[in-house]
């Protein structure tokens, strides 16, 4: 019989992840297991001619959980040139958090990882800000979308939106989100300045391959669009409340977008404009690997969190 490759890999990391989140030692080795394999490798010169440290006296590992390379001679530990290097927070809480926020799907918030952890809720933002920035993805994303490629942008947070007697958009202090999504594929999502034709298509060009076919709904500033697009655009008239006409429709990038309200509704109550995009982060991470089941998903973001670096100063993703 066949065996299921995901039902295993979701069963033997479910029998590994309450350890790693009650016991310090067990988080240790879930992360270099996730890190390294069965191959240890010196994070500063990448041989594998390393060893663990241990104490002279009981034989135990060093209670730093530190390694040691027999080439370079430098120490080093799991965390060096992670999200959590530097972190004072035990790993076994990285890892609860790590688990918590892959396997919700509209996220969870610093408050809950604060009670659950027993740790204060300053450690539980830092940390979770981490995670999300180990969620990251690439902008523009490589490879580029392509196929059916539907697009949208929606307003996020503030107070409701001003619109005119006849129904036209008006102004807004919210904060502009745009998305394009593949259908079957990822998504990639970000803020912009304003929803003019000249700011959309420009972002639409950055992500999407000129051979794809766009969708949009009937918004004037998409007008035009069709001419880089081998595939065309295809329009569906939101304003005569037509939202399916065959296989034209932008249902898949709206609930998309739903997930993202729903969650910042619900779970996070209120998100500011200066720290949206690491939430967007974490939303599209989830997306893009819905097909992984929770164990996978999980692997995935920790594997990320490694040559990352989170600096308020000089980072390309603080922006």
């Amino acid at each position: 019989m066949k065996k299921d490759r995901h039902n295993l890999s979701k069963s033997k990391l479910i029998a590994d992840i309450p350890e790693a989140c009650a016991d310090e030692l067990a988080a240790v080795e879930f992360f270099e297991k996730q890190r390294w394999g069965n191959a240890p490798a010196c994070v500063k010169c990448g041989s594998v001619e390393v060893y663990k440290m241990t104490d002279a006296k009981t034989g135990e590992r060093n209670s730093r959980y530190l390694w040691r390379c027999r080439d370079c001679k430098e120490q080093y530990t799991v965390r060096i040139g992670t999200v959590y290097e530097e972190s004072r927070i035990p790993l076994k809480h990285w890892a609860y958090a790590f688990w918590r926020a892959c396997s919700s799907k509209k996220g969870v918030s610093a408050l809950e990882i604060q009670r659950t952890c027993q740790i204060s809720y300053k450690s539980a933002l830092f940390l979770m800000n981490r995670i999300r920035f180990a969620m990251a993805p690439d902008y523009p994303p490589f490879p580029p979308l392509n196929g059916t490629v539907e697009v949208d942008e929606t307003f996020v947070g503030g107070k409701p939106r001003y619109r005119s007697i006849d129904n036209r958009r008006g102004h807004t202090a919210k904060t502009i989100v745009f998305a394009a999504v593949e259908r079957g594929g990822n998504i990639t999502r970000k803020i912009i300045p304003n929803v003019t034709g000249k700011t959309l298509k420009k972002e639409i060009q950055k992500v999407v391959d000129p051979r794809a076919t766009i969708m949009t709904d009937d918004y004037i500033a998409y007008k035009g669009l069709a001419l880089p697009f081998e595939g065309g655009h295809h329009r569906i008239r939101h304003s005569l409340r037509q939202y399916v006409k065959g296989n034209v429709h932008t249902n898949t990038v709206e609930s998309s977008h739903a997930l993202v309200k729903r969650g910042i509704v619900g779970i996070y109550h209120n998100v500011s404009r200066e720290y949206l995009h690491r939430y967007l982060w974490q939303y599209d991470f989830l997306w893009n690997n819905r097909k992984l089941n929770d164990g996978e998903r999980t692997i995935a973001a920790i594997k990320q969190a490694e040559n990352r670096r989170l600096t308020y100063k000089g980072s390309p993703y603080h922006a």
